[in-house]
C-alpha cells in the first residue's frame, strides 16, 4: 500500500510539474477604466489556463510613454484605438494582434443622490464648485469629457472649476471622496447589476463625443509569450464578453 501511495504521489507531482512547465506569466498594462472587469477576467483566465497575469492600471497616455521607453509590458489594453494604432505603425506590436475589446461609455456622476439630473442640465446651471475629469492629453475618457462640454457650449464657463486627474481612476477618486461634487467618469466605475450602484448620474449620449473604442494588442515584448496570446484569445471568448457587458460596455 505504501508503494502504491508513493507511486501515486510521484505521478501527481510529475503532472503538477508538467502543468507548471507550460504555464507562463504575462505583464499587462490596463487602462484605468477597465480595472474592475479586468480583475474579474484575469481571475477567470488564470483558472481556465493556468497562466498568471501581472496587472498594472493607469492612463493610456502614460502607458504609451512607458512602453516606448522600454517598460516590460507584453499586453496592452488601451482606453482608445488611436494609441494601439500608433504603436502598430511604430512596429511596437505583434502584427495582427490588435482588436477592439470594448466600447466605453462616459457618465457624469456624483456620489450625492439626486445631485446630477437625468439630462445633465446641471452642467449648464453650473451650480457646483468643482468638476472632476481625467487629463484629456493622457486619458481618452478625459478627451471625451472635453468634447462633450464643447458640444454643449459649457467648456469655457466650467474650466475654472476643473479638477484633473492623470487617469479616469483619479477622476473617480476625486468624486467618490467628495473633493469634487461631480465629474466625468467611466460608466464601468459606477455600474453594477444593470444600474448605477450609488449616487446620481447622467449617461452621456454617444453623439456628444467620438466613440470610445478600446483596443488591445500584444506588444513586441510579448511575441514569444504563450500567456500573452492566450490572454488575447480569452478576451474574445464568451465568458470574457459576458463580464465586459456586465460593466456597461458595448461590444
Amino acid at each position: 500500500m505504501k508503494k502504491i501511495s508513493c507511486s501515486l504521489l510521484a505521478g501527481l507531482l510529475s503532472l503538477g510539474l508538467s502543468a507548471s512547465a507550460f504555464a507562463e506569466e504575462v505583464q499587462v498594462a490596463v487602462a484605468a477604466n477597465f480595472t474592475a472587469p479586468m480583475k474579474a477576467i484575469a481571475a477567470d483566465f488564470e483558472k481556465a489556463t493556468g497562466h498568471k497575469t501581472v496587472l498594472s492600471f493607469g492612463s493610456t497616455g502614460k502607458f504609451y510613454s512607458q512602453i516606448t521607453n522600454g517598460a516590460p509590458f507584453e499586453v496592452f489594453l488601451a482606453a482608445d484605438d488611436e494609441t494601439p494604432i500608433k504603436l502598430e505603425k511604430e512596429n511596437g506590436i505583434v502584427a495582427g494582434s490588435r482588436f477592439t475589446y470594448a466600447i466605453g461609455k462616459l457618465v457624469l456622476w456624483s456620489a450625492k443622490p439626486d445631485f446630477v439630473d437625468a439630462k445633465g442640465e446641471i452642467l449648464k446651471k453650473g451650480s457646483f464648485d468643482h468638476i472632476a475629469l481625467a487629463n484629456p492629453k493622457l486619458a481618452p475618457y478625459g478627451a471625451a469629457a472635453v468634447e462633450t462640454m464643447n458640444k454643449l457650449g459649457v467648456q469655457e464657463k466650467l474650466q475654472p472649476k476643473f479638477v484633473q486627474g492623470d487617469s479616469i481612476g483619479q477622476a473617480f477618486s476625486f468624486v467618490s471622496t467628495g473633493n469634487a461634487e461631480l465629474g466625468f467618469v467611466a460608466l464601468s466605475q459606477v455600474y453594477e447589476g444593470g444600474k448605477i450602484k450609488s449616487g446620481s448620474a447622467w449617461i452621456v449620449p454617444g453623439n456628444l463625443h467620438n466613440a470610445i473604442r478600446q483596443d488591445a494588442v500584444i506588444l513586441s515584448k510579448g511575441k514569444d509569450n504563450k500567456a500573452a496570446s492566450a490572454l488575447i484569445d480569452y478576451l474574445k471568448s464568451e465568458p470574457a464578453k459576458a463580464v465586459i457587458r456586465s460593466f456597461g460596455y458595448d461590444l
